[in-house]
């Protein structure tokens, strides 16, 4: 997912927060399978970080009913992803050090338990920064619109915004069996090195709750998800139950897209992820599943573009659909790497704002071809907004260019997904705004490239 971008657990939730950007991770980091490939394929870009009828009171702090609770599913495909995530996660694996999943899981729940203690920082230098003005500006500002409450009723809100990241950080360390004892021990030396939580990081993720399961995401879902599900059901109008379709949706930030895909019916979808700020967001709501079960307050970190102060106030819940994971199985970690054994294995790879998050884009396009089947399908919507540092930068002609060189064929697309990009080239533009707050006084959107290619037959 781009920012360009839970399992057994009685926790509840409400969410949270704003900058609009493209993906999840503050810092790029390797994981600790890169160890072994000195490629650096696949690290994410930097680039990723800068991508209800209202109920008596707030949701925050509610109990959640067993009801709105599921175990972890226990099909095939759930139980060897959890084996290889319970590998991954053995400090054994690999080399320890601040590249391996677990010391990123670590400094995940690092992030989301300092939640407020960061934010507070801004809010207390914005609150600051009020005191420059003169005696008579401030009377006319207390006196019209009473502005100083305006940082108390935040600060409020914060506050109820880390009761879903305490509940968020409660569900992972007992979904990844994460001891009080090691926690404490890992905040403890990440205090003493003077290393802060990562603010953004953590804001990503819960701000990708508003895009990804609230109804006022749908907004930004609506276009694109659409010209996706038509090409999946027009690439495959006949599917079997007994031997559904698979799909694997890379970079699924919190998973709305591969969650609506298995709705079709007939595809048994797998979502990866990198980014342990949206994984631990992802495993809390795919275990609190119940519709509107919580609530959050998404926008108090950031003061421009409201027109009103209840716009940046107002609370939002989600998720805004039940959620059922059968056919959907989240495969944590590198894209290039966690699929090693899954060559020739699914029949399309959907890739939506990912494939300009790539250190290595080559190394992203060679993946894709060795996990699909002979004549499967990739599925591309997104732009090509690439971060800082990436080995290769490729215009999209440059990209159909070289793909077809790999022995992708593209082929012809629905017009109801934007009009041809270029003539003699089948990739079509589409607007696709990627902003977070449908009420902002901004825009945000990318002229975002779709296309279907085909995969050689030849294995």
């Amino acid at each position: 997912m781009k920012p360009h971008f839970l399992h057994i657990s009685a926790a509840l939730i409400a969410l949270l927060f704003g900058s609009s950007c493209t993906a999840a991770d503050e810092n790029i980091k390797v994981d600790t399978a890169h160890q072994r490939n000195p490629i650096l394929a696949s690290i994410p870009n930097d680039l990723q970080l800068t991508r209800r009828s209202k109920q008596s009171g707030s949701l925050n702090g509610a109990i959640v009913t067993p009801e709105q609770i599921s175990s972890y599913p226990d099909t095939p495909r759930h139980v060897e992803a959890r084996k290889k995530l319970d590998k991954s996660m053995q400090k054994g694996w690999g080399n320890w050090n601040a590249q391996h999943p677990r010391h990123r899981l670590l400094d995940a729940l690092y992030g989301y338990s300092r939640y407020y203690e960061r934010q507070k920082v801004e809010l207390d230098r914005v609150e600051g920064l009020y005191k420059h003005i003169s005696k008579a500006q401030r009377s006319l500002l207390e006196h019209q619109v009473q502005y100083s409450k305006k940082f108390s009723r935040i600060d409020g809100l914060l506050k109820k915004n880390q009761e879903l990241c305490d509940n968020i950080v409660q569900h992972a360390m007992e979904f990844y069996e994460i001891g009080q004892d090691e926690f404490q021990k890992h905040v403890k030396t990440l205090e003493a090195s003077g290393k802060l939580a990562d603010k953004i990081s953590v804001s990503q993720a819960l701000k990708h709750y508003v895009r990804d399961w609230t109804e006022t995401g749908e907004s930004e879902r609506r276009e694109t998800f659409s010209c996706l599900m038509k090409t999946l059901n027009g690439l495959f109008p006949e599917r079997d139950g007994a031997a559904p379709v698979k799909v694997l949706v890379p970079g699924s930030g919190l998973g709305r897209l591969g969650h609506d895909i298995a709705r079709l019916g007939g595809f048994d979808v797998t979502i990866n992820e990198w980014s342990m700020y949206m994984n631990i967001a992802y495993r809390f709501i795919e275990a609190n599943r119940g519709r509107n079960s919580h609530s959050f307050y998404p926008f108090i970190d950031g003061w421009s573009h409201h027109a009103t102060e209840e716009d940046m106030t107002r609370e939002l819940i989600f998720p805004d659909t039940s959620i059922n994971s059968t056919s959907v199985v989240l495969a944590e970690g590198d894209f290039t790497t966690a699929f090693a054994d899954k060559a020739g294995f699914f029949d399309v790879v959907v890739t939506y704002f990912f494939i300009d998050t790539a250190r290595n884009l080559m190394s992203y396009l060679d993946t894709i071809k060795k996990v699909l089947k002979p004549s499967g399908h990739w599925v591309n919507l997104g732009p090509l907004l690439y971060g800082t540092g990436p080995f290769v930068q490729l215009s999209l002609e440059e990209i159909v260019q070289v793909t077809e060189a790999m022995g992708f064929e593209y082929l012809n697309t629905d017009e109801s997904c934007g009009p041809l990009t270029f003539p003699g080239r089948k990739v079509r533009s589409m607007e696709a705004v990627y902003g977070f707050d449908d009420k902002a006084l901004t825009k945000s959107a990318y002229n975002a490239q779709f296309w279907v290619a085909r995969r050689s037959s030849k294995p």
